[in-house]
């Protein structure tokens, strides 16, 4: 069954200052969408308000599931952040979100996802024994144990070398395969390799930008994922002109 679409609708406001809007975003379900813009423009606003945690921000619209069903419970959020509790080892960051939620955490699929991203050997570390590579996956390992139809990726890759991000970019593209992803990037080369829908989001609303052909992640070298990653670049710096 494909996961469910997105459909966000409406203006974002905090206090009389406008943060983004009106705006009409719809993500399609089962696939990725990669959403650029110049910083301030509301990105970030737009993930908290979908995941339902901007507390701050008033929003006048709908944010609903394009299957019609409630949004709860069915969202996970990766941030650029890991948000790693330094207390704790690999496998309880990874089971963070049930201890929170006052479940028995499951510690056998625990271990399975952390052997999925890799970390296998590394389950009893704590995080300042890690890599910065190392700690985006328990990252992503503990959004994969929460096993949400919708993943809302906020720049969680913008802070490693190019080698490392390029890896977690295939790992969190293999690993979130089906469900559906809107993911908020500054970075024209990862929109490219990796949205199947491509959009900007300026003050004025949002404007389509075709993806290349073939399914993500497309190759580094690729010749198409080259070219738009250029044309990216050019319709973010005239926008900003």
């Amino acid at each position: 069954m494909t996961a469910p679409g997105l459909h966000i609708q409406g203006s974002a406001r905090i206090g009389d200052t406008a943060v983004f809007g009106p705006l009409d975003l719809t993500v399609a379900g089962g696939a990725w969408t990669c959403l650029l813009g110049p910083s301030g423009v509301g990105k970030t606003t737009l993930l908290r308000l979908v995941a339902g945690l901007d507390r701050v921000t008033s929003f006048d619209g709908q944010i609903t599931a394009t299957d019609q069903l409630p949004l709860a419970g069915r969202l996970a959020l990766m941030a650029q952040s890991d948000l790693l509790m330094p207390w704790l080892d690999v496998t309880g960051n990874t089971l963070l979100g049930a201890r929170l939620r006052g479940e028995t955490p499951d510690r056998a699929r625990a271990a399975q996802v952390l052997a999925r991203v890799g970390l296998a050997d590394h389950m009893h570390k704590r995080p300042g024994q890690l890599s910065g590579g190392q700690r985006q996956r328990v990252a992503l390992a503990r959004t994969l144990m929460e096993d949400r139809a919708i993943v809302l990726l906020d720049e969680p890759f913008s802070a490693l070398d190019a080698r490392t991000r390029s890896q977690m970019q295939d790992l969190a593209c293999e690993l979130l395969s089906g469900r559906t992803v809107l993911m908020v990037t500054h970075d024209p080369a990862e929109a490219a390799r990796l949205g199947d829908t491509i959009l900007i989001m300026e003050q004025g609303g949002l404007s389509p930008f075709t993806p290349p052909s073939g399914p993500p992640p497309r190759a580094v070298d690729d010749p198409a994922a080259l070219h738009a990653q250029a044309a990216l670049l050019t319709r973010l710096r005239d926008s900003a002109a």
